[in-house]
């Protein structure tokens, strides 16, 4: 089947959760399909990168939002009903240049990555379309609007309203929809919503595997680092966790790591924190940490770096929000927290307790192994597409 697959961000290098998302269902779609990107691109693009996503399809097309045409879009929708997510990503240059590759290419099948990407294929009503929503954009504003500066109020609420009904007016253009939890599901305003399929993550176990480095770190937190909840996660970790934890152990020392880390972030390094930035091998950071702590408190969707922590056997706490998309069992594979004293106990008797810490590891990463698989979860997205 020829299969049109567009999304919002090249999907390569795999430094965000969309991204990694949209490559692993392209590199399995692509072992039995005829698999055409269309990419939307605003930053900078490696020569290497688009390599190696070419080596994967059968064609990579990749249009390049400028600043300039960004900036005129925000301003045009915010005389309109658009949420400013989809605006900031439309061009009517795209929009042509996209035209002559559905003429040219002829797809059987089209597929949007987020809703960002969405009102690209509205007047294709004689292809089917499936539409990831991912997870939901609105409930992630309207959370962040507790702790937004007062002056952002009036955009993020207005943000959310839009967001909501476009999310709810999206779905009748689709034949598919998918989703990455029931969670995030659930939260979609649309009477239907239960038609929407969950197709969750996965993890690559056979990259993301148990190591035996020597531990430098207690604690890591990892994550876009330019992300507003990652950083008001952190921030929470050491601002809030850290002080009592160093109670009993005043010489924890954590990292910080990810790509693209805000003043915010990097003002938190100290003797005692480091902030490693962008590293190429993530793994690296992994296998050197004792455990993985990720106060996720406004987050939607599901949490990758749980996923790749447990898959390398790193013993995870979380919060109750993340953990409902996630699944795992509290007590056993994962430890749920939900304030600053909850975590502190958790991670003092993680410490202490190396046996205890060893089991929790393990359940994780069996847990892992029997649930979350990007074969197994694409098979379910391709089943929809062909049908």
């Amino acid at each position: 089947m020829k299969i049109l697959f567009i999304v919002s961000r090249f999907p390569f290098p795999l430094e965000k959760g969309d991204k990694l998302r949209a490559y692993h269902q392209i590199k399995n779609l692509a072992q039995k399909h005829e698999v055409t990107v269309f990419a939307l691109n605003d930053g900078g693009l490696d020569p290497e990168a688009m390599a190696h996503i070419k080596q994967l399809c059968s064609r990579v097309e990749v249009f390049h939002l400028s600043r300039f045409t960004i900036i005129l879009n925000l301003i045009k929708v915010l005389f309109s009903r658009t949420p400013l997510q989809v605006g900031y990503f439309y061009s009517a240059k795209a929009q042509r240049k996209l035209d002559e590759l559905i003429a040219d290419q002829k797809p059987e099948h089209i597929f949007c990555q987020l809703i960002r990407t969405a009102e690209y294929v509205k007047p294709y009503n004689n292809i089917p379309k499936t539409l990831d929503y991912m997870d939901v954009f609105s409930k992630g504003f309207e959370r962040r609007l507790s702790t937004a500066p007062f002056y952002l109020h009036p955009v993020f609420k207005m943000e959310y309203k839009r967001l909501a009904k476009y999310e709810k007016n999206i779905f009748s253009h689709f034949k598919n929809k998918v989703i990455i939890s029931k969670q995030d599901r659930d939260l979609i305003q649309h009477p239907e919503k239960d038609k929407i399929s969950i197709i969750s993550n996965g993890v690559d176990t056979a990259y993301f595997k148990p190591a035996t480095e020597k531990k430098e770190f207690d604690i890591l937190f990892n994550g876009n680092m330019h992300y507003p909840p990652n950083i008001e996660s952190a921030e929470y970790l050491v601002h809030k966790i850290l002080p009592l934890v160093r109670k009993k152990h005043p010489n924890v020392k954590v990292l910080i790591s990810g790509t693209n880390p805000n003043q915010r972030i990097l003002s938190l390094a100290s003797e005692s924190i480091k902030i490693s930035g962008w590293v190429k091998d993530i793994r690296d950071n992994f296998s050197r940490s004792k455990i993985l702590v990720a106060p996720m408190f406004m987050s939607i969707g599901l949490q990758n770096k749980l996923l790749e922590a447990m898959a390398m056997q790193i013993p995870c706490i979380t919060s109750t929000l993340a953990n409902n998309a996630l699944g795992a069992e509290n007590g056993k594979s994962i430890l749920i927290a939900d304030t600053p004293q909850e975590y502190a106990a958790h991670i003092t008797l993680l410490l202490e307790n190396e046996k205890w810490a060893q089991e929790i590891a393990l359940n994780g990463y069996n847990f892992v192994l029997d649930n979350y698989n990007w074969q197994k979860e694409t098979s379910k997205l391709e089943s929809l597409i062909i049908q």
